[in-house]
């Protein structure tokens, strides 16, 4: 059953981005994995502007010691001379559009996913709040958070978003089981973190993005460390389900893994073919040189 002791609107946004991004390094050596970018924005900003769709107006940031320039990118630039054209100097100033804050929450111990959203609990009050891995950049006309706070909205239940995952991949992500509710819908029944493929209960892997009640930070709170001495968001869902009611929510699009370095660089060169600047070009390039030598 639906819970309905919190109110309906989505107002507030945590972003983990206390990731060292080893898989990428030297490249994240001195910055963090959530400024790489994808085109000509980093991952951070695709997300942040995720939830600007979405109706989110407080945007909370769980940082690490060297991810200062996540700060830096959504402060304001007053250096005119550095960027020359009008429009390039009003897109660096607007970055986070008026009525939109950002608070950072510094967290002193990498301790897993789950003790990072733990750390926003004083922020968030008794409010449903929504989580965003940037190393899922999803890509849609209707974006993936705005589809799941209309679904949010019309149950007021948690939301998991879910996306069908190929073959052994989906030991990469927490994989669920549930019940069909309706088309791209499903009533959670269990999650699995990082299942063997022989053992993951459907095809259906969680990618990043979530919309909780605040109900879920008692069972933050009462996590015990895995064998890593993690704190795993995976669980506490696991817990949630004997409380109240979690959905698992198929949304429309396309998701970038950009967790890996194949999916970001197929993230840069879909929608690089997309960006009114340089697609055009880019796929003659593919088509006339690139494609052709190969």
């Amino acid at each position: 059953m639906a819970h309905v002791g919190y109110g309906n609107k989505v107002r507030k946004a945590v972003f983990p981005v206390v990731g060292m991004g080893s898989r990428f390094l030297p490249a994240t050596k001195a910055s963090p994995k959530e400024m790489v970018a994808v085109v000509d924005k980093p991952l951070i900003q695709y997300a942040v502007e995720e939830a600007i769709d979405a109706g989110i107006t407080e945007m909370i940031f769980i940082t690490g010691r060297t991810n200062r320039s996540i700060e830096d990118h959504f402060d304001k630039a007053y250096e005119p001379e550095l960027y020359g054209k009008t429009d390039r100097l009003a897109m660096a100033h607007n970055i986070v559009p008026k009525g939109i804050s950002c608070t950072y929450i510094r967290q002193t111990e990498t301790l897993g996913l789950g003790h990072a959203v733990a750390t926003a609990s004083h922020l968030i009050g008794n409010e449903p709040f929504a989580v965003i891995l940037t190393d899922d950049l999803t890509c849609s006309k209707k974006g993936a958070l705005r589809q799941m706070v209309d679904i949010y909205e019309q149950n007021n239940s948690a939301v998991i978003a879910v996306q069908k995952i190929d073959g052994v991949a989906i030991s990469a992500n927490s994989a669920i089981s549930g019940v069909k509710q309706r088309d791209r819908m499903y009533q959670l029944d269990s999650i699995v973190e990082n299942p063997a493929y022989a053992d993951a209960p459907s095809d259906l892997g969680v990618t990043g993005r979530y919309i909780f009640t605040p109900t879920i930070f008692a069972h933050l709170a009462a996590l015990q460390p895995s064998a890593r001495g993690e704190y795993q968001l995976t669980d506490a869902i696991r817990a949630l389900l004997a409380e109240e009611q979690v959905l698992a929510f198929e949304y429309e699009g396309i998701r970038y893994d950009c967790g890996s370095k194949l999916g970001l660089l197929k993230a840069n060169i879909e929608l690089g073919l997309r960006h009114h600047e340089i697609g055009d070009e880019l796929r003659t390039y593919l088509k006339n040189e690139l494609l052709a030598n190969l």
